[in-house]
């Protein structure tokens, strides 16, 4: 059991939850919650408003309502590098615009890799073997238009989580976990919108919500010691600051929230079920502490350059990223860059918690987040508005 511990630990370590997370932890299987792209990973990890390329699958499938074309991705980052225990991070997205149906078919595949550890007797030191321990996850998801305006989109997902291959000691069965999930999300992109004292938004503004990780709760050896996996609530705004045939600026805006039973000294019987948490996660504590408890992050984006007569544009990001000291204390700025020519796209990013005292350090702290992306038969009308992101 000793080394499923550590695993958890690494686990947690990695999302960066909170000293009130209990030995069981808040939720499981955390890399789930982990910003999987780079270029919302420049933008402060905020994508939920934005959400026009496949890496929405993640932020807000719904956006991939408003995308014609197809488009796939894949993103790899190393982890915890401070302690060389081999950890990365592997995400793969696919999207496809199907007319026969209305709607994009949208897939992703994410691995989580924790290394290879030494496998040992209870009490004795010596090596037994080595194990590779992982976390993977399969989604397919689907997203169509509802109205002019409006986009809807649904992801279910296979969960997967191999801690160890066997139990320690008198355990029996294995550190293996299988489970599934499900999102919705919804995305509102008006190309029509004046308000008075603000000005004319039409095609500029757009606004995102999506209900992320729906699901059971889940467990490894022991059914009592289950824990929920993490039900995730996103608002995100994306408001288009400025834009001409060669620049063009984009804000951004998320508020995030975790949906769980934080109550940790209930038998698992006793938690929640995650249906029932989406309701009660909002109240569960003082409205002092509900509203310390989302997470907010914000970016700016910057696009030079026009597709369709260049055939070339490239990007510069930036961003911040604030949790509250009381409910995980990650506070860190984001910087990050893109470019796209013809068919082909590249987009880094970089994190630093340098400029903060007191916050905590995120795993990718002071390292490069890599994505490389190919896109075909994407028209700029398909977006309303957003057409930077293809």
């Amino acid at each position: 059991m000793k080394r499923l511990t550590m695993l958890l630990i690494i686990g947690l370590t990695i999302v960066g939850f909170n000293q009130k997370t209990s030995a069981q932890g808040e939720a499981a299987v955390p890399f789930l919650l982990l910003a999987p792209d780079s270029r919302a990973g420049g933008i402060g990890e905020s994508g939920s408003g934005l959400a026009d390329n496949s890496a929405a699958i993640f932020w807000n499938p719904a956006g991939i309502a408003f995308l014609t074309g197809s488009e796939v991705s894949i993103t790899h980052s190393n982890w915890l590098p401070q302690f060389n225990l081999d950890l990365f991070y592997d995400y793969l997205t696919y999207r496809q615009y199907i007319q026969e149906i209305g709607g994009s078919v949208t897939a992703s595949i994410t691995y989580m890799n924790f290394g290879e550890f030494v496998r040992t007797g209870e009490n004795d030191p010596t090596p037994l073997g080595t194990f590779r321990s992982f976390d993977a996850a399969l989604t397919l998801g689907y997203a169509t238009k509802i109205h002019n305006d409006w986009g809807l989109g649904i992801n279910f997902r296979l969960i997967h989580s191999r801690l160890s291959d066997k139990g320690a000691g008198e355990e029996e069965g294995e550190g293996v976990a299988t489970s599934v999930s499900f999102d919705i999300a919804a995305m509102w992109r008006p190309a029509e919108l004046d308000i008075p004292l603000i000005g004319d938004l039409s095609n500029r503004l757009s606004i995102g919500l999506n209900l992320s990780n729906l699901g059971p709760k889940i467990y490894y050896i022991d059914q009592k010691q289950a824990d929920p996996i993490p039900t995730n609530f996103r608002l995100g705004f994306a408001v288009k600051l400025m834009e001409d045939d060669y620049n063009s600026l984009t804000y951004t805006l998320d508020f995030s929230k975790l949906l769980i039973d934080r109550d940790t000294t209930k038998v698992s019987d006793d938690r929640a079920e995650f249906y029932e948490a989406i309701f009660t996660a909002w109240g569960d504590q003082p409205i002092s502490e509900e509203l310390r408890d989302i997470v907010t992050s914000m970016g700016l984006e910057y696009w030079y350059g026009n597709m369709a007569l260049d055939g070339f544009m490239f990007a510069l990001r930036a961003g911040y990223f604030y949790e509250d000291p009381s409910f995980g204390n990650r506070k860190f700025v984001t910087m990050g860059a893109g470019i796209r020519y013809d068919l082909y796209g590249f987009d880094f990013s970089y994190i630093t918690t340098d400029v903060f005292k007191g916050g905590e350090n995120h795993p990718l702290s002071d390292t490069l987040r890599f994505t490389l992306l190919i896109g075909w038969g994407n028209t700029p009308s398909s977006n309303r508005g957003f057409p930077r992101g293809i």
